[in-house]
């Protein structure tokens, strides 16, 4: 009888399998190991540029603080206003509302402070959103007043639910009892309070999540800043205004029963992450990396729906009190203290840009080489009628030990 071909799906004789398994193994395996390498390289740089993301972001903190220096020593060298008169100047403003919540809890701190200090309603009662922050910027304090508008400028801030109740009860069919809570305080004083006002109950209002700048005595938020693609910031971009208020050691002291402070609390809930830039062409510019609303100091506003409140300012009269000397309060001893930081910062970007540098031209390496080692194992194993040839092979079949036989160069572990 005739001896018939050997018909497809035939096993190959172990020995000639056993080759082709092994130098498969081995090609695999030497895959896998590069791919283990791509990754390493990526991660090495995902960190790099996280890294190189922070010393820009100090770099432009620093910036900024350069620039209020230099414009409060002006300030102060043309006699400019003091704390006391800026504060003095707001609560003014405020005692003219004089039938407004906020003007008769002003005017019952102030001129009838001994009674007002005994009052349950009155201890926790922080103050009034206007007097709760200051600002180096006349210019940025009209803006955000506006933008924050008169009902939440005159806004009553408690601590707790307590105090919100304390301010107003109700008589048996729902109306507002006229002698009791801040009614009731302005008959005391010859002040009647009508219409709505603005109560704040900081235990209420969800704090800010995140994190905090290190070592910033005034526990701004660490918020992400605007980015271009090219990684730079927008021009004219100032910071955000949450970070841009100024608290006084009392008011950086009052933290909820959570432990949250003034910032993250009432004035984050107020301005979330408003951006603040220069002018009202830079603002317009930088539009599609604006979420949160933004303003400038010439006067734009921003919504965070995406309207712009367009024609001529008006003053509430009421504002936050606007002093330079906060600008040098917070800063180092030295001008040349700020400068040899942002020498050092400007160091550390240079070597962080290098870093990044040689791990991406190490990834475009390994990337090439796993491509070449990928092409070669798929033309190893899609290699028509291999196990044939190998099953038709001579006695002298080339071990996987022998060179070519293996065609990454591997030795059996035997043979090692």
């Amino acid at each position: 009888m005739a001896v018939q071909p050997a018909e497809r799906g035939v096993e190959a004789p172990p020995l000639t399998l056993s080759i082709f398994e092994f130098n498969s193994k081995v090609m695999q395996d030497e895959l896998q190991k590069l791919a283990l390498k791509v990754n390493h390289h990526e991660e090495n740089i995902r960190f790099l540029k996280s890294e190189l993301n922070a010393v820009e972001d100090s770099c432009a903190d620093l910036g900024i603080k350069i620039g209020n220096y230099y414009s409060s020593m002006a300030a102060i060298a043309n006699n400019d206003t003091s704390v006391e008169e800026a504060e003095q100047r707001t609560i003014q403003s405020i005692l003219k509302q004089d039938e407004t919540a906020a003007g008769i809890i002003c005017q019952l701190k102030i001129r009838h402070y001994q009674h007002a200090s005994k009052l349950p309603l009155m201890k926790d009662v922080l103050g009034v959103v206007a007097t709760l922050g200051k600002i180096n910027n006349d210019n940025l304090s009209r803006v955000l007043s506006e933008y924050l508008g008169l009902d939440n400028m005159l806004g009553v801030v408690c601590k707790t639910y307590d105090g919100v109740e304390g301010l107003e009860t109700y008589d048996k069919e729902g109306m507002v009892d006229k002698t009791s809570g801040i009614h009731g305080l302005g008959r005391t004083i010859g002040k009647f309070l009508d219409g709505r006002f603005t109560v704040f109950c900081l235990e209420n209002i969800r704090p800010f999540s995140g994190d905090f700048m290190i070592d910033d005595p005034q526990r701004k938020l660490l918020l992400h800043k605007p980015r271009l693609p090219s990684g730079e910031f927008p021009p004219g971009f100032l910071g955000f205004a949450v970070n841009m208020i100024h608290l006084d050691q009392a008011n950086l002291s009052c933290l909820t029963a959570g432990g949250h402070g003034l910032r993250e609390t009432l004035f984050y809930s107020l301005f979330s992450q408003l951006q603040v830039y220069k002018t009202r062409a830079e603002l317009r510019n930088a539009i599609p990396l604006i979420n949160d609303g933004a303003v400038s100091l010439d006067g734009s506003i921003l919504r965070p729906n995406g309207s712009f409140c367009l024609g001529n300012r008006a003053s509430l009269g009421i504002q936050f009190p606007v002093t330079a000397n906060l600008g040098v309060s917070n800063l180092p001893v030295t001008i040349t203290e700020l400068e040899e930081q942002v020498k050092h910062k400007n160091w550390e970007k240079e070597r962080l840009l290098e870093d990044i540098k040689r791990q991406e031209d190490l990834l475009n390496q390994v990337k090439d080489l796993f491509s070449k080692k990928k092409e070669q194992f798929m033309a190893y194993i899609t290699q028509p009628g291999m196990l044939q040839r190998a099953s038709q092979a001579s006695p002298t079949i080339p071990s996987p030990a022998t060179p070519g036989s293996n065609p990454f160069g591997s030795r059996p572990p035997h043979l090692r």
